[in-house]
């Protein structure tokens, strides 16, 4: 292993044994501390400056912090906003004076989360970052030009920290992989063995996947999976071992038995189907057997939304509308607007158009990063947002030919190319068919498709 990563204390957590001792072991935030970078810079100059990291959960901002102390033989003087109050801002602040008065030593002020102190807590300390007696740095994950006061943004430089790419998180992986050992026994003479945990391919893959651009969460992670093969005496960590780990045991809550489930998947297969008297006779069956109507109502509703969805929106409404009818009319009179309600979904064209796309995206998030929202689709009510050209050359539509931009793209950068929404040929789905392949033809002629047509 690297000795940039040497650990500190086999007892110490694993992020606490690699964290970096200097910028140049920092994995990640290449486009702040890369050669001629801002952090770099700053941390080159010889003069601190404060500062607000913003950025998502576990990128390094509480490490960049400790290290511009390091760098600076500065004392780091940690507050959480979750936990501190005015109370231990002056008390802080008293101690900084202390320290510059009794050993000449500058304070760094850390404020972990600072998005959660309130205007008259930032205002606390606001005089002292002033005067020079400490120097301020905040760590938020919240945009901070809503979330910090003008006074204090003003005098504090604003840098933006990215989640960390898959690539960056394989070779934290790599560093991490070394500390984690496993106990087990040697077959070969019954004694105790140790030896470094080594994972398959699909295993690292789905792990870094599931760490989702959070080098924290991949090192908690790590920490749990060497615990358990610890347990289970193994030195080898396949996927299924990752995903019986890592497992969340939900179970679904059973108000009925078998046959009541049966019964509601049978309404649904008929409404599907196109089949009102069968979609009917289900249930009436389900009613006369007990069920809850309010209960039979959401599953209309949802019935809706799943099989006709797009191809003919007004059977939404009216399932809506039934609901609220046998709310208002309760049994058995509002049991007739359900009734009627399934036999308008059985009738009713069919899409689940919808539904496959909704699944379709899901399944790509989960499975993909946490991609930034390019800068042109940004809103930017800010001057500090302006700056960081949040909202440049965005394409207002309405003011395009048609009240369409041609050749714009909404997707994140460098995303692959995908179309989860495949309208159908039935009722309204088949004029929206028509109006997407319209409006795709028209990217074609720009010579700039929009990602969600390239094929």
């Amino acid at each position: 292993m690297s000795d940039l990563f040497s650990p500190a204390q086999p007892a110490a957590p694993l992020a606490e044994r690699l964290r970096p001792k200097h910028i140049d072991e920092v994995i990640g935030q290449s486009h702040l501390l890369g050669e001629g970078r801002p952090l770099r810079l700053a941390f080159q100059s010889g003069k601190l400056h404060s500062m607000i990291l913003w950025g998502p959960p576990g990128v390094g901002k509480t490490t960049l912090a400790r290290l511009m102390a390091q760098a600076f033989d500065a004392e780091f003087m940690p507050l959480s906003a979750v936990l501190s109050g005015v109370k231990d801002i002056r008390e802080a602040i008293a101690q900084a004076q202390q320290m510059l008065q009794q050993r000449g030593r500058h304070t760094i002020l850390f404020v972990d989360e600072v998005h959660r102190f309130n205007k008259s807590q930032q205002d606390a300390f606001l005089p002292f970052v002033e005067q020079g007696l400490v120097t301020f740095i905040g760590a938020t994950t919240e945009n901070p030009s809503f979330e910090v006061n003008n006074a204090l943004l003003s005098r504090a430089q604003v840098y933006v920290l990215h989640a960390l790419s898959a690539e960056e998180l394989e070779q934290l992986f790599e560093c991490a992989r070394q500390n984690l050992t496993s106990a087990g026994i040697d077959p070969s003479t019954g004694s105790g063995r140790t030896e470094v945990l080594s994972f398959s391919d699909e295993a690292k893959e789905r792990l870094i996947g599931y760490a989702d651009g959070d080098a924290r969460r991949l090192l908690n992670v790590l920490e749990q999976l060497q615990t358990a093969a610890q347990t289970a005496g193994v030195s080898h960590i396949d996927a299924k071992f990752l995903d019986n780990t890592l497992a969340q045991n939900l179970r679904r809550f059973d108000k009925g038995g078998e046959a009541f489930y049966d019964q509601i998947s049978a309404l649904h297969k008929s409404v599907r189907g196109s089949h009102p008297d069968a979609a009917l006779y289900w249930l009436v069956r389900m009613l006369d057997g007990g069920a809850d109507p309010r209960y039979l109502a959401r599953r209309i509703v949802r019935m809706a939304w799943e099989d006709i969805g797009l191809a003919d929106p007004r059977a939404i409404q009216l399932t809506q509308d039934a609901a609220l009818t046998y709310e208002r009319l309760g049994s058995p009179e509002g049991e007739l607007a359900l009734a009627q309600a399934v036999l308008y979904l059985a009738c009713a064209p069919k899409s689940n158009a919808g539904y496959v796309a909704y699944n379709a995206a899901r399944a790509f998030v989960g499975k993909d990063g946490s991609r930034e929202v390019p800068l042109h689709l940004r809103n930017a009510p800010t001057k500090l947002m302006k700056q960081l050209d949040y909202g440049k050359d965005y394409r207002y539509a309405h003011d395009e030919t048609g009240g369409y931009a041609a050749g714009e793209n909404y997707f994140p950068d460098n995303m692959p190319p995908v179309s989860f929404y495949q309208p159908t040929d039935r009722g309204l789905e088949a004029k929206i068919a028509e109006k997407l392949a319209r409006l795709r033809k028209l990217d074609e002629q720009t010579g700039e498709p929009d990602a969600a047509t390239k094929k």
